[in-house]
């Protein structure tokens, strides 16, 4: 999944880990993961002095177990037998769709602290979100005796956890699981042993521990994070990105997001393109008239006198040769074409736009899927590849 032009969203934990001394990952993914695979294997390579490696570990059948992951828990707990062949005393489990920045090692201090079997990362919110969390019960001494997956409306009372005058006053009383975890080693161990049929950390494996009488700490976190799993989800986190000042840095020099280095050209502008809160990814050519509130990632094209406007163009796996256009008259060049106004919109990768097209998402548009392109939440998705010929009109 691209973010902000240039990175995939694999690259967000990945970096923190780097960033906070932990150099020995597994990524675990369970279809459709040719992509990622070449991109990590493309951009993490460790030498030979640090002992460190970023590793794929795919669903796999064998003849004990002919059934693909089942969940967050049964995907650790099937991997046991390539990461138990580690030196290690403690498990950082991380999801993969989430953005923002943390430094482990102070998680793990605290870990170590509280002397706890494990600690949840957690966060402050409000009634509203708290229905689509697993939310915990904090006491006093920073330890966790009750947890609930997604508690419905009318449960909320009861889960309210002492939090900071300014949360307090903006409603955000319940301790959320940002699904960041730390495992002693032998407790995981055994969870797995004594829950065979637990295959997810939120509704079985964290329960399961509370209710054994092991210690469960939380660990506070107050800065940006945001979950990546819808569509506008995504939209909004990678279009706040384009703003002044913005919630997650991308420019921080000691908190550096590492990515697949692609030694492309730098993006080169053409006619005089207007650009106002935007990220504009190496290898782009632009001869758009204005480009404004949207991130363009690489080897986009965009045509003379365009309009890109609070969009995501997620650009190109590959340059198109002006020879390739020339020989090909009929076919509708990859990028996006002249006279067009693309706003609301996400256009996946090698998307061809033809000339004068219209894209205007929004709330009026209702759900709607087509061959070229999707409608989700009034946001327009032109799929992977997707043609929308000269003329096209959404709107």
């Amino acid at each position: 999944m691209p973010i902000a032009g240039k990175y995939r969203l694999i690259d967000i934990p990945i970096s923190n880990c780097i960033n906070s001394g932990v150099k020995r990952m597994f990524v675990l993914t369970q279809y459709n993961s040719a992509s990622l695979n070449a991109h990590i294997k493309n951009a993490y390579n460790f030498d030979h002095f640090t002992h460190g490696f970023v590793d794929i570990l795919a669903a796999e059948q064998t003849p004990g177990n002919d059934t693909w992951f089942q969940g967050t828990a049964d995907a650790v707990r099937q991997s046991r037998k390539h990461y138990e062949r580690q030196d290690y005393d403690y498990v950082l489990i991380l999801s993969g769709d989430q953005l923002y920045h943390m430094d482990f090692e102070e998680m793990v201090k605290h870990h170590i602290a509280q002397e706890a079997d494990l600690t949840i990362a957690c966060l402050p919110v409000d009634a509203r979100d708290a229905t689509s969390f697993g939310i915990m019960k904090v006491n006093d001494k920073g330890y966790i005796p009750r947890f609930i997956e997604k508690p419905k409306t009318e449960l909320l009372p009861d889960w309210v956890s002492e939090v900071s005058g300014i949360h307090q006053k903006r409603g955000r009383v319940y301790m959320a699981s940002m699904g960041i975890y730390i495992f002693n080693r032998k407790a995981l161990s055994d969870l797995f042993d004594q829950h065979p049929d637990a295959t997810d950390f939120g509704k079985g494996i964290i329960p399961a521990t509370i209710e054994s009488g092991r210690k469960v700490a939380a660990y506070q976190y107050d800065g940006y994070w945001t979950d990546i799993g819808t569509i506008r989800s995504f939209f909004e986190a990678n279009i706040e990105l384009a703003d002044h000042i913005p919630s997650f840095n991308l420019f921080d020099n000691n908190r550096m997001i590492y990515t697949r280095g692609r030694m492309l050209p730098p993006a080169k502008f053409y006619g005089g393109t207007l650009v106002n809160r935007a990220l504009i990814a190496e290898g782009s050519i632009i001869h758009a008239r204005q480009i404004e509130g949207s991130v363009i990632g690489i080897r986009s094209r965009i045509g003379e006198n365009s309009v890109i406007k609070d969009a995501i163009v997620m650009g190109n796996d590959y340059y198109q040769t002006l020879q390739e256009i020339a020989l090909n008259p009929d076919q509708i060049p990859m990028g996006v074409g002249q006279n067009c106004h693309i706003e609301h919109a996400i256009l996946d990768k090698d998307c061809r736009i033809g000339n004068n097209v219209v894209i205007k998402g929004g709330d009026h548009l209702p759900d709607t899927d087509a061959e070229a392109y999707c409608i989700r939440d009034g946001i327009v998705v032109v799929k992977k590849g997707g043609i929308l010929p000269d003329g096209t009109r959404i709107m």
